[in-house]
């Protein structure tokens, strides 16, 4: 990277950053070209230079704190951690972080902004691996996929939910409740003992389907979409 490219990141870091501090202390309305130049001591001219318009500001702003949050997601945990605890802490963490930044929260639940984002897509990612491990416990009653789904659409409709409520009305309890109607979906009782459970036990097995180094990365390609298709064709529990 050349002298001129390095301070051209450093200036463009600089100014998101701020914005996005801006954004979590003061909302959206204090979040303008001119504003945030003015706070970061330039011309708003750079700001055009740099990211176009206030649209493409808020863009980088919003993949700036994606990518904070799925860096705290991902963090190492132990080889021998619960899964389920792993998993729940990242639910509370959302919860809470939703909760306390609204203005950051409706910014990353823009849909549009979500499906192009590459943080977004890294922290999907880093919620499928948590599912996985829980899959390969063999306690997962959904698919992958669906149980991530439902994961994420429990989370931003509890978050929605609590800030859309007056505070004298705030059920306090809802994360925990809601918490446990996701377990109810996508835990089965315990870890499959027959294959009668022709489900969960697709799902467990698929969940080790990366680790079978006996197979050729093609292989274990195929052996997945063998195993994506029988759990397409096997309705998934409804209770």
């Amino acid at each position: 990277m050349t002298a001129a490219a390095a301070r051209r990141a450093d200036v463009r870091s600089r100014i998101v950053t701020l914005a996005a501090q801006m954004l979590r202390e003061e909302g959206p309305a204090a979040v303008t070209t001119r504003g945030v130049a003015e706070r970061a001591g330039m011309q708003a001219p750079i700001i055009y230079r740099l990211f176009g318009d206030k649209d493409g500001l808020l863009d980088a702003v919003a993949e700036h704190v994606m990518a904070g949050q799925v860096a705290a997601k991902t963090e190492a945990t132990p080889a021998d951690s619960d899964p389920l605890q792993d998993l729940h802490a990242t639910w509370l963490a959302q919860i809470e972080f939703g909760v306390n930044h609204p203005a950051l929260f409706r910014l990353l639940s823009d849909p549009d902004r979500v499906r192009q984002s590459a943080a977004a897509r890294a922290g999907r990612e880093a919620l499928g691996a948590q599912v996985s491990r829980i899959a390969a416990a063999g306690r997962l009653r959904l698919s992958e996929q669906r149980a991530v789904a439902v994961i994420q659409a429990a989370a931003v409709g509890t978050i929605q939910t609590l800030l859309a409520t007056p505070p004298e009305l705030t059920d306090p309890a809802l994360p925990a409740t809601m918490w446990d109607a996701v377990l109810s979906q996508i835990l089965t009782d315990a870890p499959p003992a027959t294959s009668q459970d022709t489900v969960a036990a697709t799902v467990t097995f698929r969940a080790h389907v990366p680790r079978l180094d006996a197979l050729t990365p093609s292989e274990r390609q195929l052996l997945t979409d063998w195993l994506d298709r029988v759990l397409t064709h096997n309705p998934q529990p409804a209770d």
